[in-house]
């Protein structure tokens, strides 16, 4: 019988709806800036990032996936390889 293991689900799963309330809302109110930021920029004329901003919700969240290959043929993933690689890419040109 696991009747211990129960209430340490229970308390999991409580804080795991917490914690994705809670990015929901920080989503929702970064939503609403940008819906301000668009009325400010069609109020003042800026065209420009009027549209941009209108392209980046048609768009939506498009992930990127940072990976290069070093001088070996390796594949580096973490952030630190990459940026070396790239900063070290931009040195040579």
């Amino acid at each position: 019988m696991v009747t211990g293991s129960k209430p340490k689900l229970c308390i999991y799963l409580n804080y795991v709806r917490c914690e994705a309330s809670r990015h929901f809302r920080n989503k929702r109110e970064y939503l609403e800036a940008k819906i301000d930021e668009l009325e400010t920029s069609s109020k003042i004329k800026n065209i420009r990032n009027l549209y941009r901003g209108i392209g980046d919700f048609e768009k939506g969240y498009q992930p990127r996936t940072n990976i290069v290959k070093d001088g070996k043929g390796d594949l580096v993933t973490d952030s630190y390889g990459f940026l070396a690689k790239v900063r070290d890419h931009f040195s040579q040109n």
